[in-house]
This record gives C-alpha cells, structure tokens and sequence, in this order.
C-alpha cells in the first residue's frame, strides 16, 4: 500500500501522523526511498520496503471503529502468571500495530489492574495503548478527547 503526501498514517509505536514529504536517505549503506512522517511530537523516517512489517497503515475507518467497541464491552483475556511473560504478551499485541489489539491491551490491562497491581511497565504499556486508542479515536470519528475518555471509561466500566 503506498501513501501520498498529506495522507494521515497510524505508526504502530508513534500513533497518528502526517507523511509530509517522500525522501531519499542511505540507511546501513543503502540509498532507499522513506516516508517522512510528522506526529505530535516527532519527525520519523519509515523505509517504503518496512511497510510490509506494517510499522504504518491507515487510520481505522468510523464503521469499524465502532464495531471494535465491542472488544472494550467483552471479558478480558487472561493474561501471563509471569510478569516477564506477561509483558512480552502484551509487547507482542502493540507490536502488531491494529486498533483491535490495542483495545484489547487496554481492556485487558484495565481488568487486570483491578486485582492486582500493575508494575510500571505494565503501567507505560497501559499509558502508551490508551493514548494511541484515543488519538485515533478522536480522530476517526472526529470527537473531542474528552468525550473520547469519558466513552472508554464507560465502555469499560470503570467508575468515574
């Protein structure tokens, strides 16, 4: 799939970006041509080859955002015993970069956290999922962020 400039991109680590310009850069001695996108705090060069690691794709239309709801509504997964394991569980889920995983990292984590506590990195994994959710929320369906938490919260069902 091949991006334009001024298409809007989700970057699976940075969230909701802009490609501003197609550059040519030498990466390990290797001229290759790159996307240059430009999120909310950064600028970041994606090689076109890497698009088939799906490190970009774009963002979740409003139909099937909606439809992936229902992943914050169901039981969560059981998650590792282990806390290196369960990490590498939950890395491996926002690795693959698509809004239905990152929902269920946060509804997992979400319930998780209710009997037991979570360690910081299980904390910045949470952060890093529900603010990567609510960027591309706002955005797909054009909804100021606040009505956006306060919706995963209800969805959720945790109290306010």
């Amino acid at each position: 799939m091949g991006f334009q400039i001024g298409d809007k991109v989700i970057h699976w680590t940075y969230g909701l970006g802009e490609v501003v310009h197609i550059e040519e850069k030498t990466i390990r001695g290797q001229t290759t041509n790159c996307y240059v996108v430009r999120t909310t705090d950064l600028t970041i060069w994606i090689p076109i080859d890497d698009l088939q690691q799906q490190s970009l794709r774009v963002p979740t239309a409003p139909d099937e955002f909606n439809r992936l709801f229902s992943i914050l509504t169901s039981p969560s997964e059981k998650l590792q015993e282990d806390r290196v394991l369960r990490k590498d569980q939950l890395m491996a889920q926002m690795k693959d970069g698509q809004l239905a995983s990152i929902c269920r990292v946060v509804r997992d984590l979400t319930h998780f956290k209710r009997s037991a506590k979570l360690n910081d990195q299980e904390k910045s994994i949470l952060e890093r999922a529900m603010n990567s959710l609510l960027t591309e929320w706002t955005y797909s369906l054009g909804m100021p962020l606040s009505q956006a938490q306060q919706a995963m919260t209800s969805l959720l069902g945790e109290q306010q």
